[in-house]
């Protein structure tokens, strides 16, 4: 006879039982990592390659004008490149190669492998790194960056990093745009909004990853996707100040690229120098530490620097630009109105290779650098590379002109700004107080004939390899 008890304990089994049951049905085993591979079976051979070249999307798709744009550069004009796909996921619906479709369809590819990887261990999958190895460009599919930003430190990242060094590529877009970064906004804690983000630049879903990809040229930059369209502006700048509070950039300062949807991408050449294809970017600069960025409190942060950067238009990463941004400001929370457009507050033209860096000893009016032909406008750049270094750069003003003068000091010093005679004599001076704030000054000469003039950097307190910029105008 079975006792009360004993049917009691197999009730309880067999409902467990269904329980896991249930339990296993709705958790399916993790798939393993797919490849399909589009175009010739085998790989191009070739001693080498014309690269880096990268492509920067605002959302995940491919962008043939700018995909072509770093076939060639990569190819130099002949042969073909293979191409890889990387994807955390496989589309839900029509195609499951998108990205090859598209690439497939342009001049000079070979080959197109998409792989399709679900977990961080994939990165460490032997044929797929042999794949990435052999290809010349690697596109990182749209998604969830928290999936590529686990394949940090697998051989997968090796991998990828072998072709850009080799003078391939890389690039993606969505989340592969942000993947892109040295500092990646991984959203492996949730999406953070704007509002958010300005209201609490410490909020629970703002977490980076640093430490993966460093990509020549494109330091200290944090990448931003469908920027204008789900208004990111200011979860940028959110980004941005954070980098500079907690060190994730040197210098003291930090930029954010935000790329529009819709077509919109960065492309960017072994040189660094980028050209915008499609719909707008921006790029964001926070060049001093923000006045107000803690843990449970609004950001504070005044005199972001903006490039709007609209089709056609470049932008130089290698030699960043000191001109052409227009200023917004976020005050508690509150970021200003208008953040996609603004008038530069300095012009740019004809400043194209215009500058004169500063070349030691220019310590005194006798080694100072020569800066006579400079046009207008031009700069002067150097750093304070001691408490004590004081910088000459040697200038001319005709009869009736004037020479406005306008430094951005990094945030690792206080700089002074002076415009001395030609005897050593100050006959103007900025003297603003506080590390990383920018000097300015003004000068009419009003004697007759041209006269010999100097403007001289004078280290305040600290010192660092930073580089400052005086811009001067001449009217």
């Amino acid at each position: 006879m079975t006792s009360r008890h004993s049917h009691k304990v197999a009730s309880a089994a067999l409902a467990l039982l269904a329980l896991t049951l249930t339990f296993t049905a709705q958790q399916p085993a993790h798939a393993a990592a797919s490849r399909i591979r589009l175009g010739s079976a085998s790989d191009v051979s070739r001693p080498s390659w014309n690269g880096p070249a990268f492509t920067m999307n605002g959302a995940g798709a491919v962008v043939p004008a700018s995909m072509t744009r770093a076939i060639d550069d990569i190819r130099g004009g002949s042969g073909s490149i293979d191409v890889v796909v990387l994807a955390g996921s496989a589309p839900t619906s029509g195609s499951q190669t998108p990205e090859c479709d598209t690439v497939m369809g342009l001049t000079g590819v070979n080959s197109c492998t998409t792989w399709t990887l679900t977990a961080a261990n994939d990165g460490n999958n032997s044929q797929v790194n042999a794949d990435v190895r052999n290809a010349e460009f690697v596109y990182f599919a749209g998604g969830d960056q928290c999936r590529y930003a686990a394949w940090k430190g697998t051989a997968l990242e090796a991998s990828v990093e072998s072709v850009v060094a080799k003078g391939g590529g890389s690039g993606g877009g969505s989340a592969g745009h942000h993947v892109n970064s040295p500092i990646v906004y991984d959203a492996c804690n949730g999406s953070v909004t704007s509002a958010e983000a300005l209201a609490n630049p410490y909020d629970r879903y703002i977490s980076f990853t640093t430490g993966m990809f460093d990509w020549p040229n494109y330091g200290g930059v944090i990448n931003d996707s469908h920027f204008v369209t789900r208004d990111r502006m200011g979860r940028t700048m959110a980004f941005v100040a954070r980098a500079i509070k907690d060190g994730l950039t040197t210098g003291g300062a930090a930029w954010g690229v935000g790329v529009e949807e819709g077509g919109g991408s960065l492309f960017i050449d072994r040189d660094g120098m980028a050209t915008q294809y499609g719909k707008d970017s921006y790029v964001v600069l926070g060049d001093h530490q923000p006045e107000q960025a803690v843990d449970r409190k609004p950001l504070t942060y005044s005199g972001y620097k903006i490039w709007r950067l609209t089709p056609g238009s470049t932008f130089d990463f290698k030699n960043r630009p000191t001109c052409g941004y227009y200023l917004r400001s976020v005050t508690n929370g509150v970021a200003d109105a208008n953040l996609h457009n603004g008038t530069p507050i300095t012009n740019c033209s004809g400043q194209s290779g215009s500058a004169v860096a500063e070349s030691e000893p220019n310590d005194t009016r006798d080694t100072a650098d020569d800066a006579t032909a400079l046009p207008s406008p031009g700069s002067v750049t150097g750093s304070m590379k001691s408490t004590t270094d004081r910088d000459y750069f040697k200038v001319s003003l005709g009869s009736g002109q004037t020479a406005s003068v306008n430094c951005t000091v990094p945030a690792v010093y206080d700089a002074d700004l002076y415009w001395l005679d030609s005897t050593g004599s100050t006959l103007a001076r900025s003297v603003n107080n506080g590390a990383g704030v920018g000097e300015a000054l003004g000068f009419t000469r009003t004697a007759a004939g041209a006269g010999t003039y100097y403007i001289e950097v004078e280290a305040y307190s600290g010192s660092g390899a930073s580089a400052y910029t005086c811009t001067m105008t001449k009217s």
